[in-house]
Formats: structure tokens, sequence, C-alpha cells
């Protein structure tokens, strides 16, 4: 298959500094994939709002990315994002509002992420009111889920389908769903379906705190599925911002070697982070590649790359590469 415009683009024009570390990075992740590796794809920031599905969603249909560690806002922000969009507001002059203007949104019941922002009634209660049901339902049968197992059986259900607000197959969330994609969700507490949860235990509209799963079992969780794809399959690591959504996954390995003793689990065989982080030692998100290799996350022959801009911008350039559009 030949490349299409958008990577011939990238081929000609990305040659120095950052932009020729996009290049290097898509072209190790495609020999990557072509030697038989897998990738785990981390998403941290708000990449659900800013519609990352447009390119993330194919990447997932065609077997490009194998697993996903996402922050709770990430899971729930795509699928906010498909049952409310017509009621998202853009504010390009975001940077010149007032303390008095951001009162008037919170009044409006709008939640600003940076230049959108996301309608509380059509998109947050809409799906609480959908996924309290089902929260209910486990609570009541004592079964216990983890919170992307919940936004699977309803996406899959359909019966969110006549609220569907985009094309659904620009849903990164559906297309994981329809793939049963391997997915971990630390710290979801801290999510707005994640309060939500909180709010209905502490009402007792829930009688159980850990029917939905989290922490120490998202980890063992991932422990099982890395030592099992590892085994025959190189896993790499395409890292998107920083924080909790990358800094869990990647632990993993230093876990299995020191703390479990399996040291015969090879580290991560690929390694790319989309950062815009100040470079600093003293900074996880900011930390070069090199140092992991101290924690025992990377070996000194791991390709490694670290591209500092905005993944709004590079991570769909990268994806487009590997689609090759």
């Amino acid at each position: 298959m030949e490349r299409g415009p958008i990577s011939q683009f990238v081929k000609h024009h990305f040659r120095h500094f950052n932009a020729a570390t996009v290049v290097d990075a898509a072209e190790a992740w495609e020999r990557h994939l072509e030697a038989g590796g897998q990738m785990l794809v981390t998403l941290a920031g708000a990449m659900s709002t800013a519609e990352l599905g447009l390119s993330l969603a194919e990447m997932i249909r065609q077997g490009k990315v194998h697993a996903i560690c996402c922050t709770g806002a990430n899971l729930e922000e795509d699928v906010f994002n498909l049952v409310a969009h017509d009621h998202y507001e853009r504010i390009p002059h975001y940077r010149d509002l007032t303390a008095d203007d951001e009162e008037a949104l919170l009044a409006r019941h709008l939640n600003r992420v940076t230049d959108t922002c996301i309608p509380e009634e059509e998109a947050m209660r809409r799906i609480e009111r959908s996924v309290l049901e089902q929260w209910k339902s486990a609570d009541a049968a004592g079964e216990r889920r983890f919170p992307h197992e919940f936004l699977y059986r309803i996406l899959l259900s359909g019966e969110l389908e006549p609220s569907y607000q985009i094309d659904a197959k620009d849903s990164w969330l559906m297309a994981a769903a329809r793939a049963d994609l391997p997915m971990f969700v630390p710290g979801w507490e801290d999510s707005t379906l994640g309060n939500m949860f909180a709010g209905h235990t502490i009402e007792g509209n829930l009688a159980n705190v850990h029917t939905v799963r989290s922490g120490i079992e998202t980890m063992h969780a991932l422990a099982a599925w890395y030592t099992e794809q590892s085994a025959s399959a190189s896993i790499g690591f395409f890292q998107i911002g920083g924080g909790i959504a990358g800094d869990f996954p990647i632990c993993v390995v230093p876990m299995l070697h020191q703390d479990l003793g399996r040291t015969e689990t090879p580290e991560w065989g690929y390694f790319c982070q989309i950062s815009d982080s100040t470079t600093s030692y003293g900074s996880y998100s900011g930390a070069v590649p090199n140092e992991k290799i101290t924690w025992g996350k990377l070996r000194k022959e791991t390709p490694k790359f670290m591209i500092e801009s905005d993944a709004t911008i590079v991570a769909p350039l990268i994806f487009a590469w590997l689609l090759r559009w």
C-alpha cells in the first residue's frame, strides 16, 4: 500500500529537530510491528476531548494498537463526545477569559478544557444515567468489573446509539470495545464518573465501593497481560503526555523483575513519549528516556524517542504515517 499525501508531506518536510524525531519514532513503530511486536498506547491530558479518536480508532481497527492505558477522564470523555458533540462549545480566545467569564460558563454548566467546553447535562449526566444502571445491576448481583468494562457493555448494547452525534467510527472507545482491547485505567476515582460513583456509594445508592475494580487489581491485570504477551512478542510503549497514564503501566516491568523475581521478563521493546514538559531529571514527565534504564524499564538498546511538542498535533501525524494516509 502506497503512502498517502499526509505521510508523504511528513517524510518530505519533517527533517530536523523534533520534526525529524516524529519520523524516526513513526518508522521505528512500524519496524516494531513488522517484527511481530505489539504496542501499548498511554493517554494522558485531554486527548479524547481533543477528538483523537478520529485517528486512534482506525489504529485500533487495523491492529496497530494492542492495549491502552488511559486516565479515567480520557475513558469517559470519548463517550461524552459521542453522545453530546453538538452541545460542546469551543472558545477560541480562551486565554482572554476573565474570572467573571469563567463563572458565566459555570452557571451554564459548561466545563472548560482549554478551548472546549463539555456540557454537563447532555454529556456527563447523560452517561451517568446509563452507567448507574450498570453499576446497580452489578452491585445487586455481587459482580465486580473494571471501569472500561462497564462502558464497553453500554457501547456494545447499542442503547446509546439513538443519541450519537458523531459517526461511531470516530470513537476510539467504540473501536476498543468491538475489539475487546485490553484496557488499564489507573486512578479512575478522580474522573467525573469516578466522582459520581463515589457520590452514589456515599448516598447509599450502591452498597459496595468495590463494584468498580481499581488500583491494585488494575496492576494485577496489567502484570498478567504483560507476562502473557511478552512471552511471544516484544511490547512497545507509546506515551502521550505524562502522569499516571504513563507512569503506572511502565512500572509493571520493574515490579515483575524486582518484586516478583521474574527476571526473565523482557523490558519494554520500544519507547516514545510526546511531551511538552521541560526536560528535567526531577520531573517524571520531563525525564529523558535514558533515566528509565536505571529503573529497569528500558534497556540501553531499546529504541527511544522523546518528542517535545503538542500531542494533539504530533500523535495524529504519527498515526497517519502508520495508517499510510
